[in-house]
């Protein structure tokens, strides 16, 4: 009898004989790095056409599977084109691997590049806005050769510079103010800047001197990185101000899992991420339902036959409810908020859409830390 085997990536029905099947692509993670924290909040896994590959769903979905095996909680950052997402079926089969491979949409950030390519910019905001109605964090490539109109409508949560001006907007005034403007936008929509292809430290810090939150790049990513391993990166201090900013401008990506979610499976969530403060454990629509600290479920999990009581039942049972906040509130209001309980005083705020929808986490620390140093400069 002969062996068939499905070919990794490719569609659900293209089978081929097992004796001549490749090995599968190796897959290089790259680690996507909070310039505030110095930590990974996120990870992506680019596949380009040399892998043998020609749709962006199958190089998709073979770096979502390559990172399913690390068992990495962190949110992942897939690329498609523009023109992919006129394709329905095509996304429904990206959609329904990430949904079999356990992969929220709340937890991936679909990077689109190529817009205006063949359509209308209201064309390309409908097929944003379905990813974005679906749950899925919208990123988006070479924001700075779009119009700021457009992108300011769609409101990405990661605007991606072009490399070419990552580099050279460390040296060039003209450049630098085109990336402020962009950071400028960011915050006001609920977006991070990302500088991609930083490759040394003055780079580094003229770019984050410049505002911009998150950086991958050589310089940021060790040979043979891996989900789970650290990254050092060396940051002084921040030089721009700002003024009056809102908690989106602190807001992280959330590791987010099925309210129905075991206490085991959140454990290995937090067991392959030091990094990971919290879980938030979300509906069907994506709106929090829970909040799993890790201090305190760890504790508890290792208390007199914590992980026997609790492993294979719902995590919910250890979770809070989430301290939500708006996505409009500003970050001094937000850290008020989070002093009226003395006891979650610390606990991980869970930023939310006009529609209840989770959008990330927002780190009490961060915002002491940055407020902190706000009234310091207004102080002199």
């Amino acid at each position: 009898m002969t062996e068939f085997a499905a070919y990794a990536g490719g569609s659900e029905n293209a089978y081929t004989r097992r004796d001549t099947v490749s090995p599968p692509p190796r897959v290089a993670f790259h680690p996507i790095i909070d310039l505030d924290t110095g930590t990974v909040v996120a990870v992506s896994a680019p596949t380009g056409r040399d892998i043998g590959l020609e749709s962006d769903v199958d190089r998709a979905i073979l770096a979502a599977q390559a990172t399913t095996q690390h068992e990495t909680p962190l949110p992942l950052h897939l690329f498609l084109h523009a023109r992919t997402l006129a394709d329905d079926r095509s996304t429904d089969r990206l959609h329904q691997t990430l949904a079999s491979l356990r992969r929220r949409p709340g937890g991936v950030i679909m990077s689109v590049s190529g817009l205006f390519a063949g359509m209308t910019p209201a064309e390309a905001g409908a097929r944003l806005s379905r990813l974005r109605a679906a749950g899925y964090l919208i990123g988006i490539e070479h924001v700075a050769d779009l119009p700021s109109r457009f992108v300011a409508e769609v409101a990405p949560s990661v605007l991606t510079l072009d490399p070419e001006l990552a580099r050279r907007a460390a040296a060039d005034p003209r450049r630098a103010a085109l990336v402020e403007s962009l950071v400028a936008l960011g915050r006001r929509t609920g977006g991070h800047v990302l500088a991609p292809g930083v490759l040394d430290d003055d780079q580094l810090h003229k770019l984050r001197g410049l505002g911009v939150r998150l950086a991958q790049g050589p310089l940021l990513t060790p040979s043979g990185w891996r989900p789970g391993m650290p990254v050092t990166v060396r940051l002084g201090a921040r030089e721009t101000d700002r003024l009056g900013p809102r908690v989106t401008e602190f807001m992280l990506p959330a590791t987010v899992m099925p309210d129905g979610a075991t206490a085991d499976e959140v454990f290995s969530a937090f067991n392959a991420e030091p990094n990971t403060t919290s879980v938030v454990l979300v509906d069907t629509a994506q709106r929090p339902k829970y909040t799993v600290d890790r201090t305190r479920f760890l504790l508890k999990l290792a208390g007199a036959y914590g992980h026997a009581l609790h492993a294979h039942k719902p995590a919910r049972r250890l979770a809070d409810p989430p301290r939500l906040v708006p996505r409009t509130v500003p970050a001094i209001a937000a850290l008020r908020a989070a002093g009226e309980d003395a006891v979650r005083v610390y606990d991980d705020l869970v930023v939310i859409d006009e529609v209840g929808r989770c959008m990330g986490i927002a780190r009490v620390g961060d915002l002491i830390r940055s407020l902190s140093e706000l009234e310091r400069r207004t102080a002199s």
